[in-house]
């Protein structure tokens, strides 16, 4: 076999190329063969983690290389083992030996030379000088007819454009690099250039684009056998953007051990450490965060890579700000590193200048926020955010309000840009990234004027971002519905008796991760108009009350006609406080035995509700139906536990904006569905009760409420009512699921829908409970269910009681087909129950909400 061909085996098929040097070693072959072996089953070695191995077998190749006489090969053999010590963080080492391999060699050989040392050169951060070396290399090869190695050199060329945030100027090497490298069939070399095109998508702000591309790599990655620790780097930077540090601080996590077990480079393990650091420190986990990069940083100046050292200093300066807040601690230091980070051209710089800003005062914090403010105009959308923020603060600093608030405009409508490039709902929630500092700038303002109308607007702006969006995900996605189908079964295996739990565990973690990946690759979003300002007028004889956190006070802004009152209502802690009581309350009254004063009790529970959440707000209301739009942490209310609000219809949205988009959907004439899951036999006979009013109904139940019947049946429905038992998952929203016959039906399952049912009432436990993120938005079975056409969701806050349920459906459902909205058919449900005077029924219909219109 020719050097060439084994060479190129050891890139394309590495374990492949490790059998055949083993063969040929083990024939004691000549000097020349055998120097060719040992540098092959080097770069498999040192590819796979596996890097002092890689340069043991280095120098034997060598030794072999020089008693053939053959110079080519003792260069090749020498650059290779220079690339392989720098990569071990012994950098001048490696130097060393790929500047004598350079000196050495001329033609093709002397292209392969320069294309190792610009690739150690541009790991220590000397971009110039690689790209200088690379310049050449690619000539010098291309005159040769080498294929292979001028793809290489385009790939690596591409790597350090994309570095310096040039991603789209080297796209046309990877185009170039994917072709040479099909045409010779290197497999592996192609799978790291869709892993090189990931990253052009996220330089261009493609998030579900990259995380597509990153999938599809690792999956080749896995069938070769390689080991590329630069997959979870690069997934971690996706991750961030948009907005999921939690899960990156897992991912990069998990790398590390992996990599450090494999006895990898050192350079990549700095590297992990690094990205971990980064995932840790937006995550709010400043300990780790000042842990990780400070190992790192130690890394970096063993290996004399000046300018990922400073990278990683900024992180240890970032969390040590998080965990005490001491700004004169760390002024300076800020302020030098972001402009040691602007000169190196770094990710972090805008970051920087924009805490350096916060951190001065004067001409020094205008200087940093400036430098900051630059970047709002170019980059990707995920990054422009922040240079929005810059100018915002920079202008409220000189006083200049009306600059502020456009800024904050702009800001917002940059953070919403990348919201909408975002198909799947769960990563459109977590990106809001400097948006809700934006809008808690302009909030803050409308406070301090006492301007009930202009914190209403800002309000409004952000909080209804990601309902805004319509859905695209395909409903005939075939693989996604064969992953939730094979998760229902598992879920369905795990609670049946003697089990297997670990393996069907490890299982469901699996196909929940695959869930969570395909949903996320959706791209090509349409474009959304412009909400306008919520007009005051056209409330249609609702009374409002908007509720706002700014610095951690609640604040109530009520509408009431054509006029608009701002109150300050108290501490957010402490109303957050008073629902988790009052949740428990109703708990207990669901599945407890009532105390003989119950009823009194929870009269206490919502006099203190009503003090916490609405104070002197609740002056305003009564007497009209109300709408109420909370913040996203105060979504799972019992709001008509209030003795304000207990007196008449109550609906809840997530904005008015939304409530009011609700409204203008037009009337369908449509099917009535009807589904009653598993263990709920004394609900099977009153939903069927129900149904019996409707004409034409479909009623799905005794076994054949299964999922994909479900679906069908809820598709295009005007009104459906599903009565199943109901489990919310706090680690993972939107794998809350309702328990039909053939196992859970999740918000993900719901998301296949081609159009959700108009009206849609839940009477199962927890129904209504969603997750709190970013911006006020939420995560569960709204944000599944607003964007793909339902205006009215009735569903329970709490885990309720099934005979006490059943009643109070009947008596909504009575209402609706009198004419009745969801508010006032819950309304009148609720008042029947209390005229009883029965504490579980009146605790039953309390933990009902009408969500919507």
């Amino acid at each position: 076999m020719r050097a060439g061909e084994l060479l190129a085996l050891a890139l394309a098929r590495p374990m492949a190329a490790l059998a055949r040097a083993d063969e040929l070693l083990r024939h004691d072959p000549e000097p020349a063969v055998a120097a060719l072996a040992h540098q092959a089953r080097a770069i498999v070695l040192r590819d796979t983690g596996r890097v002092d191995e890689a340069i043991r077998e280095l120098r034997t190749a060598l030794r072999f290389a020089e008693r053939s006489g053959d110079g080519d090969r003792t260069t090749d053999v020498r650059a290779t083992l220079g690339l392989t010590l720098g990569l071990a963080g012994r950098t001048a080492a490696g130097l060393r030996a790929l500047d004598q391999a350079a000196a050495a060699s001329t033609g093709a050989v002397h292209g392969r030379v320069l294309m190792r040392r610009g690739h150690l050169l541009a790991v220590v951060g000397r971009y110039e000088e690689a790209l200088a070396d690379f310049r050449t290399s690619i000539a010098r090869l291309h005159r040769a007819g080498d294929g292979v190695w001028e793809a290489r050199v385009r790939v690596a060329r591409f790597s350090v454009y994309a570095r310096l945030g040039q991603a789209a100027r080297g796209d046309r090497d990877l185009v170039v690099a994917e072709r040479l490298f099909t045409a010779a069939g290197q497999d592996l070399e192609s799978t790291m250039t869709v892993h090189n095109r990931a990253d052009v998508a996220f330089q261009v702000g493609d998030l579900p684009a990259a995380l597509d591309l990153l999938d599809r790599a690792g999956a080749r990655y896995a069938e070769l056998g390689a080991h590329k620790p630069e997959l979870a780097i690069d997934r971690c930077a996706v991750l961030l953007a948009a907005g999921l540090p939690a899960e990156a601080v897992t991912t990069t996590e998990a790398a590390i051990r992996e990599h450090v077990g494999r006895g990898g480079e050192a350079t990549k393990t700095a590297e992990l450490l690094f990205v971990a650091a980064r995932a840790a420190q937006a995550a709010g986990r400043a300990d780790r965060a000042a842990e990780w990069a400070g190992q790192a940083r130690t890394l970096f100046r063993r290996q004399h890579r000046q300018g990922w050292q400073a990278r990683a200093a900024f992180i240890v300066a970032q969390a040590r700000y998080a965990a005490d807040g001491r700004p004169s601690q760390l002024r300076a230091q800020v302020s030098r590193l972001a402009d040691r980070l602007t000169e190196l051209r770094a990710l972090e710089a805008p970051a920087a200048h924009l805490l350096a800003g916060r951190l001065a005062t004067g001409a020094v914090a205008d200087r940093h926020l400036a430098r900051a403010a630059r970047y709002r105009y170019g980059g990707p959308t995920f990054g422009r955010a922040a240079g929005w923020l810059a100018q915002a603060l920079r202008a409220r600093e000189r006083g200049a309000t009306a600059a502020m608030l456009a800024a904050c405009r702009r800001g917002l409508d940059a953070a919403g840009e990348h919201q909408r490039s975002l198909a799947a709902p769960e990563l459109r929630a977590h990106a809001a990234g400097y948006g809700t500092e934006l809008a808690a700038l302009a909030q803050r303002h409308a406070v301090g004027r006492g301007d009930a109308r202009m914190l209403l607007r800002w309000s409004e702006r952000w909080r209804a971002g990601a309902l805004a969006v319509p859905l695209v995900r395909p409903p005939d996605d075939r693989e996604l519905a064969a992953d939730l189908a094979s998760l229902r079964q598992v879920m369905r295996l795990l609670g049946a008796p003697g089990a297997p739990v670990v393996e069907l565990d490890r299982e469901r973690r699996r196909l929940e991760a695959a869930i969570r990946s395909r949903t996320r690759r959706v791209r090509e979003r349409p474009p959304v108009a412009d909400e306008p300002p919520v007009p005051f007028d056209r409330l249609a004889g609702h009374l409002l009350v908007e509720l706002t956190v700014v610095d951690g006070v609640l604040y109530a802004v009520t509408v009431t006609g054509k006029r608009g009152r701002l109150h300050e209502v108290g501490a957010e802690a402490d109303a957050v406080r008073e629902v988790e009581l009052a949740r428990s309350l109703l708990r207990r009254l669901a599945h407890g035995r009532p105390a003989p004063q119950a009823l009194s009790t929870l009269d206490r529970a919502g006099a203190a509700l009503e003090r916490a959440l609405l104070g002197p707000a609740a002056a305003d209301l009564g007497g009209a139906p109300v709408l109420v739009v909370p913040p996203a942490r105060l979504h799972a209310v019992p709001w008509s536990l209030l003795p304000t609000l207990r007196c008449g219809p109550v609906t809840v949205a997530p904005s008015a904006a939304t409530w009011l988009r609700a409204g203008r959907a037009a009337p369908r004439r449509a099917h009535a569905a009807f589904v009653v899951g598993p263990g709920l036999t004394g609900s099977a006979a009153e939903v069927k009760r129900i149904a019996d009013g409707y004409p034409d109904p479909i009623v799905l139940g005794g076994g054949r409420a299964t999922a994909e019947a479900t679906l069908a049946a809820l598709d295009g429905a005007a009104i459906a009512h599903v009565a199943a038992h109901g489990v919310f998952r706090a680690d993972n929203p939107l794998f809350s699921a309702l328990s039909l016959d053939d196992g859970p039906l999740t918000v993900y399952d719901l998301g296949r829908l081609r159009r959700a049912p108009a009206r849609l009432v839940l009477s199962s436990c927890e129904s209504g409970v969603a997750a709190e993120v970013a911006a006020d938005e939420l995560l569960g079975m709204v944000s599944a269910l607003v964007p793909l056409g339902t205006a009215s969701i009735l569903a329970s806050i709490v885990p309720v009681n099934d005979a006490a349920t059943a009643p109070v459906m009947v008596g909504f459902h009575e209402r609706l087909l009198a004419g009745r909205t969801f508010g006032e058919a819950l309304h009148g449900a609720r008042a029947a129950a209390e005229a009883d005077g029965d504490p579980v029924a009146v605790a039953t219909a309390l933990s009902f909400v009408a969500l919507g219109r």
